[in-house]
């Protein structure tokens, strides 16, 4: 599946989006996922992070955790200048497919402390904060 287009069931050299596939020390090398029982006590803990929501704004309208910064997928690629580089950085989207793809990106792209949030903000509503609506 190509990364900077998710939907696509093409790969990114398919694609000819210009990303290249991780090699097999990379995906060796790619930083766990975090689900949202952890994230909810880093939260509660006061433990430094940025949520980075790569949902798109009509679905950050429905609902979003407070404090995250919202980056759509499809321009996480031209505007990485934006993404703090400094402390651990949790990436979410709705159910945790478009936010595994921009952790590949950012991963590539020199980020370290990069996590997915396994599940999106559909598990975050499920399991720790049933205030926050749930869509299709």
């Amino acid at each position: 599946i190509c990364r900077v287009s998710p939907r696509s069931r093409a790969s990114c050299s398919e694609r000819g989006c210009g990303m290249t596939e991780p090699s097999a020390e990379d995906r060796h090398d790619l930083p766990l996922e975090i689900d949202v029982l952890e994230l909810a006590r880093w939260r509660t803990a006061g433990k430094l992070h940025l949520v980075l929501d790569v949902r798109e704004p009509w679905e950050v309208e429905i609902c979003a955790l407070p404090d995250s910064r919202n980056l759509p997928m499809a321009q996480v690629p031209e505007r990485l200048g934006e993404v703090p580089e400094d402390g651990a950085l949790v990436v979410l989207c709705h159910h945790g497919m478009r936010s595994q793809a921009a952790l590949g990106i950012l991963v590539q792209n020199g980020f370290k402390d990069v996590k997915n949030l396994s599940g999106g903000i559909d598990a975050y509503s499920q399991m720790v904060d049933s205030s926050i609506p749930r869509y299709r």
